[in-house]
C-alpha cells in the first residue's frame, strides 16, 4: 500500500509540473515562440484610442496577426506615468521584441527601461521626439528607438481661428507643464502668433484637479481657447469645454474626435493614418530592421473639420473656404 501511495504521489507530482509548466508556457496568452510586441498606450481617449486601432491595422498589414505570427500585449497607463514605467519594466524584464508607446509618456517610459537592452522601441504620437530625447535626429534617429511625429499644423490652425473669429485678439491655452509635446506647441504657436493678430494668453496646470478653475479663469480672459495634443487636458476635455461654454467662446480642438466631442473646429491630423504608419514600421522591425535605421515619419496633410451645430451656438458662420472640410455632429454624452 506504502508502495502504491508513494508511486501516486510521484505521478501526481509529475502532472502537477506538467499543469504548472503549460500554464506557464500561456501565459498571456498565445506561442511564446512567436515574436512579443507590447502596446502601451497612456491614457484612454479618442485620440490615442485612434492611434491604436490604426496601429493594430498596420501590424496586420504588414503580415502580422496576434496568435499567428506575433504575440500582441496591449496595456493602458490610465494617464499615469508610473503605471507605464511599471508596465515598461515588466515588459522589457520579460525579453519583448518590441514595446510601441503611445503618446509621449509612454514612449519615455518604454525608451527608458529599454536602454541597454535587445528590446527595440517605437513611439507614436509623440510631437516632439528630438526635444522629447527619444531621437538624435529625424531623419537618423539612431539607437534601438523610431517612430511617427503628431506634430499639429499649428499655422493652418491659427489660419482658421482667424477666419472663423476675424474679430478675434486672444486665444487661450491650457497645457499641462510637464507635458513636453506642449511646451513644443506652445513655444512654435506664440512664434506665429503675431503673424495673424493674436496674442496667446496661456495657463499651465499640473494634473487634472488644477484644470476646473484654471479653464474657468482662461476662458474668461481671451476669445477662444486652441487644443493642443496634451494628453492630460484632452482626457478632461469635457471640463474644459463647460467652461469655455459659460463663458460664451469656442473651443478649438486639434483632431476630428475633439471636434465630435464639442470643439467648433480643427485643422487636425488622422491619428488612426499615425497609427496606421507606425505599425508598418513595426512591421519592418519584425522582418529584421533595427529601429534606429528607420526615419521618423509623420502625416503631411492636415484634415479640416467643423462642427456647425458648434459653430452656430455662437452665431459664428462657416467661412465659403471652409466648405469643403468635413461636418461632423457632437457626440451624445
Amino acid at each position: 500500500m506504502k508502495k502504491f501511495v508513494k508511486i501516486f504521489a510521484a505521478v501526481l507530482s509529475i502532472a502537477m509540473i506538467a499543469v504548472t509548466a503549460a500554464a506557464c508556457a500561456g501565459n498571456g496568452g498565445g506561442n511564446t515562440d512567436l515574436p512579443t510586441v507590447g502596446i502601451i498606450q497612456y491614457a484612454a481617449h479618442p485620440s490615442l484610442d485612434n492611434c491604436y486601432n490604426g496601429l493594430i491595422q498596420g501590424i496586420e498589414a504588414a503580415g502580422y496577426k496576434d496568435g499567428e505570427n506575433v504575440r500582441i500585449d496591449y496595456q493602458n497607463a490610465q494617464n499615469s506615468t508610473e503605471t507605464a514605467e511599471q508596465l515598461a519594466a515588466n515588459m522589457v524584464a520579460k525579453n519583448y521584441d518590441v514595446i510601441v508607446g503611445i503618446a509621449t509618456p509612454a514612449a519615455l517610459a518604454a525608451y527608458g527601461k529599454a536602454q541597454g537592452t535587445s528590446t527595440q522601441v517605437v513611439f507614436c504620437a509623440v510631437s516632439d521626439p528630438v526635444e522629447a530625447g527619444l531621437v538624435a535626429d529625424m531623419n537618423a534617429p539612431g539607437g534601438n528607438c523610431t517612430g511617427t511625429s503628431d506634430f499639429l499644423p499649428l499655422e493652418q490652425q491659427m489660419q482658421m481661428i482667424r477666419a472663423l473669429q476675424p474679430d478675434a485678439t486672444k486665444i487661450g491655452v491650457l497645457y499641462t507643464t510637464n507635458e513636453s509635446n506642449s511646451l513644443s506647441h506652445l513655444e512654435k504657436f506664440r512664434e506665429l502668433a503675431p503673424k495673424y493678430g493674436f496674442e496667446i494668453v496661456a495657463t499651465g496646470v499640473q494634473n487634472a484637479s488644477d484644470i476646473p478653475q484654471a479653464a474657468a479663469t482662461l476662458a474668461s480672459q481671451v476669445d477662444c481657447i486652441n487644443n493642443f495634443t496634451d494628453n492630460n487636458v484632452v482626457t478632461n476635455l469635457q471640463t474644459v469645454l463647460a467652461r469655455a461654454n459659460e463663458a460664451g467662446i469656442p473651443v478649438y480642438g486639434s483632431e476630428i474626435e475633439q471636434v465630435k466631442n464639442g470643439c467648433i473646429a480643427s485643422e487636425g491630423l488622422d491619428y488612426v493614418a499615425l497609427g496606421n504608419q507606425t505599425g508598418a514600421m513595426v512591421g519592418k522591425i519584425l522582418g529584421g530592421t533595427n529601429a534606429g535605421s528607420i526615419p521618423v515619419e509623420s502625416i503631411e496633410n492636415p484634415t479640416p473639420v467643423v462642427n456647425e451645430a458648434v459653430a452656430a451656438s455662437f452665431n459664428i458662420t462657416i467661412p465659403a473656404e471652409y466648405d469643403s472640410a468635413e461636418r461632423v455632429e457632437t457626440n451624445q454624452q
